[in-house]
């Protein structure tokens, strides 16, 4: 090789440049070193619970005679979930109507009689002092009168028994068809057309998959880093983070493993995907009391040996830099040394690049 060569490249690397890199500047992505508020936090699995679930049971006796959902089926409040065989029930609606017309017959019968027994008295009375009418009559004569009060007493306690065997009758029909109490997905069947049940038997599960709650057994160390509505980063099954708020936490201690249930109300995005009672998810509970620290995009940091060093970018030139970092905080890490606020790292790009280097920032690689 010619000697003027390799003194080409004594000065190129005496300038700190490598012959490659010399005339053409590298394409980068930089974000800045910044000063943020952070809490040092543990994470707690949990589990999603319905606020609402339950079993549906049926209001009266009878036989089913149609199931119109199914296991999985989603529901809405008042939906029709079966019926029960109403022509038992409808039978006794008619007998009641019949009572109650007899007690209203009854009832005419014993006014006619009454108005009957007020009217002989009346003579009697127009009579008294002729020697045609004896005490002995008029007395029966009174006596008869208040038979047929009672007559008509007795009459109209029959009309208020027939038309109460009735509204019950009415109402037993209107239980005919089992309803949902809320907004749900059918989890369980318990029963088949066809089958008798007795009243208050269950027919289905049913449980709300639209309001879920996040329950966590929180150990007692780290209940007070919580508060009611404190919010606090969440991490479903399937990667995606969201918030939860504390709802509620259960003064009930378990004793052999010192926790204490923790409700949290949950704020989930598009991205939660389809979701289950019983599912498993992350809360980050608080460790620490909130301090600021200084941090770097992680992406901004190189492991060479034993070292973390980052480039800085001063006047559109890389320069390498040797730092100490603490501990990891989400996308960014503690900077414990060998930065500043303020300072630009280049955080795509990054691996390519000579100390020296002049560089082109771009928003996007």
């Amino acid at each position: 090789m010619p000697k003027n060569f390799y003194s080409g490249i004594f000065i190129t690397l005496l300038l700190g440049l490598s012959p490659v890199y010399a005339q053409q500047p590298a394409l980068v992505s930089v974000d800045a070193v910044v000063e943020q508020r952070f809490t040092q936090t543990v994470p707690m699995l949990g589990r999603l619970v319905a606020k609402r679930s339950g079993t549906v049971a049926t209001r009266i006796s009878g036989a089913i005679s149609e199931m119109l959902v199914d296991i999985g089926d989603p529901v809405i409040q008042g939906q029709s979930l079966a019926r029960i065989d109403s022509a038992p029930l409808g039978l006794r609606k008619q007998h009641a109507k019949s009572q109650l017309g007899e007690s209203q017959t009854r009832l005419k019968t014993a006014q006619a009689q009454l108005a009957l027994a007020s009217q002989a008295i009346k003579r009697l009375e127009a009579l008294k002092d002729s020697a045609a009418v004896s005490q002995a009559l008029y007395d029966d004569a009174r006596q008869q009168r208040k038979i047929a009060f009672a007559r008509v007493s007795e009459a109209q306690a029959g009309i208020a028994s027939s038309k109460a065997a009735l509204d019950i009758a009415e109402l037993e029909l209107s239980y005919v068809n089992i309803t949902a109490p809320f907004d749900g997905t059918i989890t369980r069947k318990l029963t088949e057309v066809g089958n008798y049940l007795q009243q208050g038997q269950s027919v289905f599960k049913i449980i709300s998959d639209q309001q879920l709650e996040l329950e966590v057994d929180v150990p007692a160390a780290l209940l007070s880093g919580l508060a009611v509505d404190a919010e606090l980063d969440l991490e479903l099954e399937n990667g995606s983070r969201h918030s939860a708020r504390v709802r509620a936490i259960i003064p009930e201690e378990n004793p052999r493993t010192r926790t204490r249930r923790v409700r949290f109300n949950t704020v989930l995005g598009a991205d939660a995907g389809f979701l289950a009672s019983e599912q498993s998810a992350t809360v980050h509970i608080p460790a620490s009391a909130p301090r600021n620290m200084l941090t770097v995009h992680k992406d901004g940091v190189i492991r060479r040996g034993r070292d973390n060093i980052v480039y800085v970018v001063n006047d559109k030139v890389a320069q390498i830099r040797t730092i100490q970092t603490g501990q990891a905080a989400g996308m960014r890490i503690e900077v414990l040394g060998g930065l500043e606020a303020g300072d630009v790292v280049v955080i795509r790009g990054n691996e390519r690049l000579a100390p020296g280097q002049p560089v082109n920032i771009t928003e996007n690689l």
